[in-house]
């Protein structure tokens, strides 16, 4: 299967990327990334490595101190402008923010497409003070999601591609260690997606609003949060 470099799938999904944000199944995302971003970084200086059109940048803006976003995509950062949000176009491997500069890095649906993971990694360390946080979302090698994934059909992200034409990886836990620097801590684990089979389920009445209560409280259950189809990393620098 052919792949397209990720600046140029980006640019073409810019158009395509909100189209169902506003559906349950994605909604349900947002708000258990968003949470647990909030957890860190009320009133602090934040940076969303990947902020694509701002729609997550936009809402922690309403509870940091500053709130800043990077994304590779000309075509998804002239959405977030368009709200108004503080965004630069850059690479997650070459941040052009000062080292130590912020409180919290955070970064969801974005690593698992970038080749060089240390690399990015490191930055995101770099650039947060000591005692500060990064958290980076990873898509979980062992859930229900990965199964899903691996046999149903892929998913069209404009007239022209779909999600099989970007560059995806999934890993475990130990994995994820071993990408990590040396003066990150990972000291806390948040599970996203524990327990839904496929996005439509969040639509059927009574059993959808069942299931999102379901993986509210399973997020952060140790032993269910493993199974989570994006398994975040909390990590602390020393």
């Amino acid at each position: 299967m052919s792949r397209l470099d990720n600046r140029t799938y980006y640019d073409g999904f810019a158009g395509w990327y909100e189209n169902e944000r506003h559906l349950p199944y994605h909604r349900m995302l947002d708000d258990l990334e968003v949470e647990l971003v909030e957890r860190y970084a009320a009133g602090k200086d934040v940076l969303e490595i990947g902020c694509g059109t701002g729609l997550l940048l936009h809402r922690t803006a309403q509870f940091a101190r500053r709130a800043v976003g990077i994304d590779l995509s000309a075509g998804m950062l002239g959405r977030a402008r368009q709200r108004g949000l503080e965004v630069v176009q850059a690479s997650a491997t070459e941040l052009p923010i000062a080292t130590g500069s912020v409180d919290v890095a955070y970064s969801f649906k974005v690593l698992a497409h970038i080749p060089d993971i240390r690399g990015a990694l490191a930055e995101m360390s770099r650039v947060v003070r000591p005692g500060g946080w990064v958290i980076a979302e990873f898509y979980n090698a062992r859930s229900l999601r990965r199964l899903v994934k691996a046999i149903k059909p892929p998913t069209a992200v404009s007239e022209t591609s779909h999600d099989g034409h970007v560059f995806t990886r999934y890993d475990d836990a130990a994995t994820i260690r071993g990408y990590l620097p040396p003066e990150l801590s990972w000291v806390a684990t948040r599970g996203i997606r524990v327990i839904t089979p496929v996005a439509r389920v969040l639509e059927v009445p009574v059993l959808g609003p069942v299931v999102r209560w379901a993986e509210h409280r399973l997020a952060d259950l140790p032993g269910a949060r493993s199974v989570g189809g994006f398994l975040v990393a909390c990590c602390r620098r020393r």
